[in-house]
């Protein structure tokens, strides 16, 4: 029997279907990891977003985060029991070597709930603002979404303006005689 390493297995599950059936997506993702004899260390439901392109017909999918320690053989396997999973749409298993298990807990966001304790326990940094009925945002959370603006920026994803057709790209054209 060789020596079961831990890995980091993202699990794509349609949104409908994980609103609708939660317990039964855990169920279906806890059998195919038993049936490749893995041990769970941690899943967690990761975040609910919209698909860059729809996947089987589903625009939107739910994430599920999981570490798992199972042997490198068996991996092969979970992934085509995935595939033949009607549950499940898509995965990425992926090695880690280097992960304790403060890293784990500290790779797995917060749940709402955890977030909003997090902002009830630092109310210093939330402040009123002069309306009185606006919160302004902790500097940290300005910060990442200016990070996120620039990075939109540096992959050419600038906003359109509303009320202004993109402008068709034309090639220019030289006339050699």
């Amino acid at each position: 029997m060789a020596e079961k390493k831990l890995y980091e297995g993202m699990f794509l599950v349609d949104s409908a279907k994980a609103a609708s059936d939660w317990d039964g997506i855990n169920a279906a993702i806890n059998k195919i990891l038993e049936r490749a004899d893995a041990e769970i260390v941690s899943m967690r439901k990761w975040d609910d977003r919209r698909l860059a392109y729809p996947i089987r017909g589903t625009s939107r999918g739910t994430y599920m985060l999981c570490y798992f320690k199972a042997e490198g053989q068996k991996i092969q396997g979970i992934e085509k029991d995935v595939q033949l999973s009607e549950n499940i749409i898509r995965v990425l298993i992926l090695s880690t070597d280097q992960m304790t298990k403060e890293d784990i807990e500290k790779d797995t966001p917060a749940t709402k709930v955890e977030k909003e304790k997090a902002i009830s326990e630092r109310p210093q940094e939330a402040e009123v603002s002069e309306q009185g009925d606006q919160l302004e945002e902790p500097a940290e959370e300005q910060a990442w979404i200016a990070d996120e603006a620039n990075t939109a920026e540096d992959a050419g994803q600038d906003e359109e303006v509303e009320g202004e057709e993109p402008q068709d790209f034309q090639p220019k054209v030289s006339s050699d005689d």
